[in-house]
């Protein structure tokens, strides 16, 4: 996968891709990336990228014509992509969208910052992804966040596989109650279950556990789930083990 990010500050990548996973999976040679300085496309001598919205109000919004060059360089040079705008007006980032964006050989994510970007950047870009419902700085974390997602997600980029098929979320649910040793700290005993060496027992525990953490947790993200038989057995018996 080819992964091009359009920015106006190019040192924030540098530290977060040379890192763990992400850099597991450049030296594997399954991600590879461009870091564009959108300044790089201004048109004059003081590189600027951004003016005053029309209309009035406060603070500073990005020029289109930077960005739309920057596009078409990428076009140009490195190949077609899926352009991607990170913006608190995009859609919300979950497991599904990873998971189709993680199939793609080349993304393109385009870093807003200030009070945002010449809405004529829509005329230009396929999709618009927000991390969550909150205002940050620019979309330079929002991409990080998304990169990460994305990279765990590509074929033989983490040790195990079968990690990615177990996350949380995978099926809207969350990821069972996990443990390592010692079996006892401060009297917190791990589940004897755990211990006991029979694997279709653990398998029930755990599928049960991740049912119980998500109607506790996340009951917006339970009432997405479709369980099968075993599954409505399990929501019984934690429904009946609730207080209420």
């Amino acid at each position: 996968m080819v992964i091009t990010i359009l920015t106006l500050f190019p040192k924030i990548f540098e530290s977060p891709l040379k890192e763990s996973i992400i850099k597991r999976a450049k030296d594997k040679g399954l991600v590879t990336f461009h870091i564009i300085d959108i300044r790089d496309f201004a048109k004059d001598p003081h590189r600027t990228c951004d003016d005053t919205p029309y209309g009035g109000g406060p603070g500073m919004v990005m020029k289109i014509e930077p960005i739309y060059m920057a596009i078409e360089y990428v076009k140009k040079n490195i190949g077609q992509a899926r352009f991607i705008l990170l913006t608190p007006q995009g859609r919300l980032l979950n497991w599904e969208i990873c998971e189709r964006l993680a199939k793609n050989e080349h993304l393109c994510l385009v870093c807003g910052r200030y009070e945002g970007i010449d809405e004529r950047i829509l005329s230009f870009v396929d999709d618009e992804i927000s991390i969550g419902d909150y205002i940050l700085s620019g979309g330079e974390i929002p991409a990080l966040v998304l990169i990460d997602a994305i990279v765990r997600l590509i074929p033989g980029v983490l040790g195990n596989d079968r990690s990615v098929i177990e996350e949380t979320f995978k099926d809207c649910l969350l990821e069972y109650p996990q443990y390592t040793r010692p079996e006892n700290f401060l009297g917190l005993q791990v589940p004897p279950v755990l211990l006991s060496g029979n694997h279709e027992e653990i398998r029930k525990w755990r599928r049960k556990e991740s049912i119980r953490k998500t109607i506790l947790k996340r009951p917006d993200l339970f009432s997405r789930f479709v369980p099968n038989d075993e599954d409505k057995r399990f929501i019984r018996e934690i429904m009946e083990e609730i207080p209420h």
